[in-house]
């Protein structure tokens, strides 16, 4: 049977077609064989001991080590879960809070008795008084007890935000006041509050001073200078 001629040559195409698709992947897998010939897979399997004689791969793992025995990790689970807590895990909690709750020996010693064998000392301006009566320690801070007296005939208010404390070296020191009032009324009476100032603050300090003005129109200018602060 005589083929048409167009038939013929797309029969011709498709053959030289399927040729070249067929010749393209031998090429391919011949390429792809001989860029894989020195790769191979790695040996998983931990307890798998390499020979004395074999050296290592670069970029080879070191052998895997188990750390613990399995039956040991369940018991310890087991005891977290239930609340049972090893005596030597608990003894070693209490000593680690008891550190952390007591005070650095530079900050506990800090001695207060030659502070109050200074006391009291006074700060004077017109009819006012700020006096320091006596010192103490109480949490980790210097507490100052204090107490103001207006004798003049006209209430002086005073805001303690503005209460400057420093020590010898002027630097600015962080202070609490407590207890004194934001008016303090002409009639002579004392009025007791407390100054806190950390102690880490001042553990290299040797003494501190104070100074208060009233407010607003800082008139007055009660000052204490020199208080001891002996380490």
């Amino acid at each position: 049977m005589k083929l048409h001629p167009t038939v013929a040559l797309s029969l011709l195409l498709l053959i030289m077609m399927g040729g070249a698709g067929a010749a393209s992947g031998v090429w391919s897998y011949a390429l792809g064989r001989e860029a894989l010939k020195s790769v191979t897979q790695p040996d998983m399997r931990p307890t798998q001991q390499r020979p004395v004689s074999q050296p290592a791969a670069a970029g080879d793992s070191e052998e895997l080590t188990l750390l613990l025995d399995e039956t040991e990790i369940l018991q310890q689970v087991n005891d977290i879960i239930n609340g049972k807590v090893p005596a030597e895990t608990e003894t070693a909690d209490a000593e680690a809070a008891a550190a952390a709750a007591s005070p650095t020996p530079e900050v506990a010693d800090l001695p207060v008795a030659e502070i109050n064998a200074a006391l009291p000392m006074q700060g004077r301006d017109g009819d006012v008084t700020l006096e320091v009566t006596e010192a103490s320690q109480v949490e980790g801070s210097l507490l100052l007890a204090v107490n103001l007296r207006n004798e003049g005939e006209e209430p002086v208010r005073f805001l303690y935000s503005f209460l400057a404390v420093s020590d010898e070296q002027g630097r600015a020191l962080s202070a609490i006041t407590d207890g004194l009032p934001s008016e303090l009324p002409p009639n002579g009476q004392a009025f007791d509050g407390t100054i806190k100032i950390p102690l880490a603050l001042i553990e290299d300090s040797q003494t501190i001073s104070l100074m208060l003005s009233d407010y607003p129109e800082r008139r007055l200018q009660l000052s204490l200078t020199n208080i001891p602060v002996v380490q």
